[in-house]
């Protein structure tokens, strides 16, 4: 009640508040994952307020350094109190999202890609990043087979194809392991990624640690949607 007819606003229009579980350090934006439109309130930056700098995740390098370490984020934490508060019962089972791993035999993925996309690649020879957001996610990725190679995208068509729901996110890198007596196919691909979500807004989990430290709700909207305001529209 205390909030009743008070509206998230940016140049005196509502904001399209999007939201995701968790965006992995980073923000996402929107035009990264849907139509080509920019939110000026729907920014790349850093789920922080203490580190501000966040580094060039749209280049391989910069993004591949981020997804496998654990940099400090509101989003980067295990406190099951807070946990609880944001994620279903059955989603507290796992704790990894924030940094999380993916493990695929060659049979398995081949087979995995085939039914999603509908495609035969054949066996997968590579999983090549070809452009990446503002938050690591992939935009576009390409799947190389023995029978054909295709690039798909955007962000939730990448974790339809690579999983029989969806990948957690689509910041990820990829590690492929190979058998002695077969050194041009991977035996094994194995995905390490970042995030729960497209990551583009209010980061749930991020926004639910902030509240626990104190942060009010015109600070926590304010750092996920950057130069909104909260306007009172009706009484």
């Amino acid at each position: 009640s205390a909030t009743r007819g008070e509206v998230l606003m940016y140049e005196g229009k509502i904001c399209d508040a999007r939201f995701s579980k968790c965006c992995g350090g980073a923000f996402e934006e929107f035009q990264n994952c849907w139509e080509n439109v920019r939110h000026p309130y729907l920014i790349g930056q850093r789920d922080s307020q203490t580190e501000n700098k966040l580094p060039d995740l749209t280049v391989e390098a910069e993004a591949d350094r981020w997804i496998r370490t654990s940099p400090v984020a509101f989003c980067n934490t295990q406190d099951k109190k807070i946990l609880s508060q944001v994620l279903n019962n059955y989603d507290q089972e796992t704790a990894d999202f924030y940094r999380w791993k993916v493990s695929y035999s060659q049979e398995e993925l081949s087979e995995l890609i085939h039914k999603r996309s509908d495609i035969d690649f054949g066996k997968i020879i590579d999983l090549i990043p070809i452009e990446r957001g503002t938050s690591g996610r992939l935009v576009r990725l390409k799947i190389v087979g023995t029978l054909r190679t295709l690039t798909i995208g955007k962000e939730l068509e990448i974790r339809r194809t690579l999983s029989t729901s969806h990948l957690y996110s689509s910041a990820f890198v990829v590690d492929k392991e190979y058998k002695e007596e077969e050194q041009e196919i991977p035996s094994r691909f194995i995905l390490t990624g970042a995030g729960w979500g497209h990551g583009v807004g209010l980061c749930q989990i991020g926004a639910a640690v902030m509240g626990e430290q104190g942060y009010k709700y015109e600070e926590i909207l304010s750092h996920y949607y950057p130069g909104s305001t909260i306007e009172r529209q009706y009484k």
